[in-house]
């Protein structure tokens, strides 16, 4: 990246317990090639893409997994600053991509209720006119016309 972008964010308990466990929290990098050293970017997505292949999913990426994590948090309510900062984005541009999908998603979905606003699943709708008790139906209109001949 020409300009990289430091970022503080807290790390979460799952990711706290992933560390603990494998004795990392002593090392400031967690990720290091099998030489221990840091990886570089480009090695890391290479690295990651190799384990997708290996794990049968060959359309995943290291990339693909900052995507899932915007969408989660903007789906979860995060704002477009929010994101911003958890990602270091300076455009808010980019930040915002992923608030209006996940706005147009709640929004299709609230739409979609409105479609069933009124209706009642358990409503009874009678599929013929009622028999009278006789057996018999009653004519439509009981009395009768005459005819003008």
């Amino acid at each position: 990246k020409r300009f990289p972008t430091v970022i503080d964010i807290p790390i979460l308990q799952p990711l706290q317990a992933a560390i603990d466990a494998t004795g990392g929290a002593s090392r400031l990098v967690f990720l290091v090639t099998s030489h221990g050293k840091p990886f570089s970017i480009a090695g890391f997505g290479n690295w990651f893409h190799d384990r997708c292949v290996e794990a049968e999913l060959p359309h995943c990426s290291a990339h693909g997994l900052r995507k899932a994590g915007s969408t989660r948090a903007a789906e979860a309510g995060a704002t477009a600053h929010q994101l911003m900062a958890m990602f270091g984005w300076r455009s808010l541009a980019e930040a915002e991509r992923y608030t209006r999908a996940a706005e147009r998603k709640r929004m299709a979905a609230i739409g979609m209720g409105k479609l069933l606003e009124g209706v009642s699943a358990n409503k009874s709708v009678p599929l013929s006119r009622p028999v009278p008790d006789g057996g018999t139906n009653r004519p439509k209109n009981s009395i009768k016309s005459k005819s003008k001949n």
